[in-house]
């Protein structure tokens, strides 16, 4: 059975991308090759692409730029970084700037398999092709926050643009309001088994997600760190 799912490889080694395009396909996944970034733009303008697994080191624009360059545009598809083994600068710099996840090369297809799944898992309301049943609505501050569409509306009526992940984050937050949440929850509720003890893309996505909602009226200091504790939502939330 074939997944309306569409992964786009970008990835300028021809091995390497042949052998994860099987590796995909052979799991029921549409997946698309791109030996660059102007491959992938080609691909985007003709289909919708849902997740991209992205490698940094590309010769023109890089992966870095091209993952900068679909967040500034406000493109939703989620982005797997693939990265140097032992490279943390990338991995942080890649997570700072939207990518939703990190994979170090060289990887076991088990764990790119198990990556892919735990992402289109949280993600698989707007991926899905027919359209999403109606979702839970919140509201918060004034904002207002459409779980199923992702559509985020801060106290002004302007919208606010999420990644996936921030999207996961805002979530756990609005679902345990009020509450003293540990990094370790928070941990397991964005990215649930492939998440290590020492994960840093739960402190970057929190300062992009407290980022964000500063930047919209009504959103300054929704997220506070308790100190030994975690972080806390501090507005009250309902369902709207």
């Amino acid at each position: 059975m074939i997944d309306n799912t569409l992964i786009a490889v970008v990835e300028d080694d021809a091995e390497i991308r042949d052998l994860t395009l099987g590796l995909l396909r052979r799991e029921g996944w549409d997946a698309v090759g791109c030996e660059d970034a102007a491959a992938f733009d080609r691909l985007a303008a003709r289909r919708r692409v849902d997740l991209v697994l992205l490698d940094i080191m590309m010769p023109g624009e890089d992966g870095l730029s091209l993952c900068r360059r679909l967040r500034a545009t406000g493109d939703t598809a989620t982005l797997l970084m693939v990265t140097a083994k032992g490279d943390n600068i990338d991995r942080v710099v890649g997570l700072e700037i939207g990518a939703d996840d990190y994979l170090p090369k060289p990887y076991v297809p088990r764990e790119l398999l198990a990556r892919i799944r735990a992402i289109l898992r949280r993600t698989r309301e707007i991926h899905r092709v027919a359209v999403a049943p109606p979702g839970e609505v919140y509201g918060f501050a004034g904002w207002r926050l459409d779980s199923a569409s992702r559509d985020l509306l801060d106290a002004a009526g302007a919208p606010v643009v999420l990644t996936g992940g921030e999207h996961d984050l805002l979530m756990a937050f609005l679902r345990h309001a009020q509450r003293v949440l540990s990094r370790d929850q928070l941990l397991d509720w964005t990215r649930g088994r492939s998440a290590t003890p020492y994960d840093r893309s739960i402190d970057v996505l929190l300062g992009r997600l407290r980022r964000k909602l500063a930047s919209g009226a009504g959103g300054e200091g929704l997220i506070k760190t308790v100190r030994g504790g975690g972080y806390l939502f501090s507005a009250p939330v309902e369902r709207l």
